[in-house]
């Protein structure tokens, strides 16, 4: 009788539900409770940190390729395109400033789909580009397919942000290859260029709105049509969907620890290559060999994608929007001087790349750039050493 009276008083206050939901993980999965404090990190990285940031890529992509098309009728007509030329710089910054940004989430499409080594391999084969732009039959093709023949036939050291950044910055001369100054490039474009560089923006443009769409499920209108217009089918990888159900039937993700530790796994993968590759190769190559190690040789702003790889790792760690739940959160519950740790390591690792002065042409032995490499590799050992096993825990 009086086990009956109660449970028809649990019932009737709504709370018999949410016991037998916390004990049986009901339709969240959830069953414990590290469990429901990391479910809360899934939809604000999944929303506000990777696709947000994948869609803004996708829309400086756009504002890029209207810049581009209008250098190539420019070119065509035979007038003058340097406020075109700056703007296209303008655009390129931010898209790669996005891109840069997204590199703490290589992981799921970008990997899967050979995304990142497709848009950003570097070095630029000078050889093949030049061979390139005077055969005639290959132009023409490129002419008439866009960014679909340089997305389907060209390799990888021909497309992607770095062809455009030669083509749309200004280089010079030196030891027979040429090397870049930073400004925009002289408004001398050939017929080829301006083809060549309006396909590969198309390109990059498409790769980008790919990644969003297989996280997000969709994208705008106009961003489809672009895919539509070379019969591009998007990624239905519903990456998100599947951070978000950890747990459930469909997800490659067991539980919302699994999504964490991802979470961290991917930031410790781009803070292992900025150290190692992106800083360390040209810090210990010969002066032959650097220029092959500078990631952004051209538009001279490598500390810029290396400072942005850092805030993508922040942004991962911390959330991208201020008051989202984040890994930072359950880490400071459990350990509140591991997090501080955490955040102070990151805050100096970006402080140590941002006062690097002329990396493209200073980095071999620079004692600023060892100073940098050392604060991005013990920001790396952090994470690894400590969050990823209190994470497992």
């Amino acid at each position: 009788m009086r086990k009956n009276l109660l449970l028809g008083i649990l019932v009737s206050l709504g709370i018999l539900g949410s016991l037998v939901s916390c004990q049986k993980g009901g339709d969240s999965g959830v069953t414990t409770a590290k469990e429901a404090a990391l479910q809360k990190v899934a939809a604000p990285y999944v929303n506000h940190t990777v696709v947000a940031t994948y869609s803004a890529m996708a829309d400086a992509g756009m504002t890029l390729l209207e810049k581009t098309q209008g250098i190539l009728a420019a070119v065509e007509a035979g007038d003058d395109y340097a406020a075109l030329m700056i703007e296209a710089d303008a655009d390129w910054r931010l898209m790669r400033k996005y891109w840069e940004q997204s590199e703490a989430f290589l992981y799921g499409p970008a990997s899967a789909h050979n995304i990142d080594p497709h848009i950003d391999s570097w070095p630029l084969d000078f050889n093949q580009m030049n061979a390139l732009l005077n055969d005639p039959v290959r132009m023409a093709q490129i002419e008439e397919d866009g960014g679909r023949y340089v997305g389907d036939v060209l390799g990888y050291a021909l497309k992607g942000f770095h062809a455009c950044e030669f083509l749309l910055f200004e280089s010079v001369e030196q030891g027979g290859r040429p090397v870049g100054t930073g400004h925009p490039h002289a408004t001398n474009l050939t017929h080829a260029e301006a083809v060549y560089l309006n396909a590969i923006v198309e390109d990059l443009t498409q790769q980008a709105i790919l990644l969003e769409y297989a996280w997000a499920g969709e994208v705008s209108a106009d961003k489809m049509a672009l895919l539509d217009a070379s019969e591009i089918e998007p990624y239905e990888d519903n990456y998100g969907d599947q951070m978000m159900n950890a747990g459930k039937a469909g997800s490659i993700y067991k539980s919302y620890q699994e999504v964490a530790e991802e979470i961290v796994a991917g930031a410790i993968d781009i803070a292992g290559e900025v150290a190692d590759l992106k800083l360390g190769n040209p810090y210990i190559s010969s002066t032959a060999e650097q220029r092959d190690y500078i990631e952004s040789p051209y538009s001279c702003t490598s500390t810029i994608d290396f400072a942005d790889n850092i805030r993508s790792i922040q942004h991962a760690y911390c959330g991208a929007k201020a008051g989202d739940a984040c890994v930072s959160d359950y880490v400071k519950q459990q350990d509140a001087e591991l997090d501080t740790e955490v955040r102070t390591a990151i805050e100096e690792a970006i402080a140590a790349i941002e006062a690097i002065q002329d990396f493209e042409n200073t980095a071999q032995n620079n004692p600023a750039v060892k100073n940098a490499i050392d604060k991005v590799s013990a920001m790396a050992e952090v994470l690894n050493k400590d969050v990823l096993p209190l994470l497992s825990e």
